[in-house]
């Protein structure tokens, strides 16, 4: 006799086995972890700071 098989369960499977292949393909264009984005975020902010601090005023004389 052949085996019973739940066709919900093998359909929900597919689904699960589907979404997370669909996950994982998102993750490596689009994902970074709360550690990348936080430590990108100081170095901008850093290279902000190293900017404005060398930046040079305009002399109000020659306006």
């Amino acid at each position: 006799m052949a085996d019973i098989v739940n066709l919900n369960d093998r359909r929900k499977r597919k689904d699960r086995e589907q979404r997370k292949a669909e996950a994982d393909a998102k993750r490596i264009l689009f994902g970074r972890t709360k550690t990348e984005k936080d430590r990108q975020k100081k170095e901008r902010s850093a290279d902000v700071r190293k900017l404005d601090g060398a930046r040079r005023e305009k002399d109000k004389d020659r306006d």
